[in-house]
């Protein structure tokens, strides 16, 4: 850090000699949420109290996602729900100390050491730029960090100052929140008004084509003529890829397009990003509904 970045060595001895080894750390990373079935895991997300508090998410900053909307091209639902999957709109945004959770990770974790070692690197680097105590900030059990849980990377790459105070507040400003969220999925590729992911009908052909990664390496006119029904909605030409999803009686299968794969560069999940996809629809649906009378209405 000292030759590289100009710190001071001894400030980065006392900094990191602060940082605290937890075990914690290291039993959550071995067990994320990922690697739960679909059937269990798609309800952590799609609860109802999630969907009603993206409701109230979005009529509070409304102006901000109609902002972001306007300049990024990604939709308010979507960023909406990734900051509910995520944060639950910032009611868990972590409690471990970043520079404890990275370190432990980056020094003690040798699966991802070299990650989180330039994670912990860009920690401190964002430290210094931002002016603050690498003591304070708290976030995951991964170092991710505020209401849309960037690592300290994508932070520096792609947290924005969206309500111009002169501040990139992604823990306690919900504007900054929503506009980096959105500048991160327009900068990995997000296509305004394009689709990102349609149902497709369970079929014995679909089970050969289901492609294990995120990878549009077909177009949906490929995919059709390998006997895959898909649904018409879906322009032919559009690159895609088939995903299978595992419920308790079967499988269920989605198409992704672009605009899918924009989401799995936010995490990679494929689970996440589907959650993210009906997570969105369902609370787009809710805020749309009118509002149940009240009994006292004549």
């Amino acid at each position: 850090m000292h030759r590289k970045h100009g710190f001071d060595a001894a400030s980065v001895q006392v900094t990191l000699g602060a940082a605290k080894r937890l075990e914690s750390v290291l039993g959550a990373i071995a067990r994320p949420a990922e690697y739960k079935p679909w059937f269990v895991y798609r309800p952590i997300f799609l609860t109802r109290e999630r969907i009603v508090g993206g409701v109230s998410f979005w009529n509070a900053h409304a102006a901000a996602l109609a902002k972001a909307e306007q300049e990024f091209g990604v939709p308010a639902s979507i960023v909406v729900a990734i900051i509910g999957v995520e944060t639950s709109y910032g009611r868990n945004t972590g409690s471990y100390r970043v520079l404890d959770a990275l370190t432990t990770l980056a020094f003690y974790y040798p699966p991802r050491a070299d990650f989180f070692r330039s994670e912990l690197e860009n920690f401190l680097l964002l430290a210094r730029d931002e002016h603050l105590d690498p003591g304070l900030p708290t976030g995951s059990y991964a170092g991710a960090m505020g209401l849309p849980q960037f690592m300290p990377s994508s932070f520096r790459a792609w947290a924005v100052d969206f309500d111009g105070n002169g501040k990139r507040d992604i823990w306690h400003n919900p504007n900054d929140a929503i506009g980096s969220a959105a500048n991160y999925l327009a900068r990995h590729g997000w296509q305004r008004h394009q689709p990102i992911a349609l149902p497709v009908p369970n079929a014995a052909a679909n089970a050969a084509q289901v492609s294990e990664k995120v990878e549009l390496r077909r177009t949906v006119a490929q995919y059709r003529a390998a006997g895959v029904r898909t649904l018409d909605a879906a322009p032919a030409e559009l690159s895609a890829v088939l995903l299978g999803y595992e419920n308790k009686n079967g499988q269920e299968y989605w198409l992704g397009f672009q605009n899918f794969y924009v989401i799995t560069r936010y995490n990679r999940s494929p689970k996440y990003a589907l959650a993210v996809v009906q997570l969105a629809e369902a609370i787009e649906k809710a805020r749309a509904a009118p509002a149940p009378k009240s009994s006292l209405s004549p």
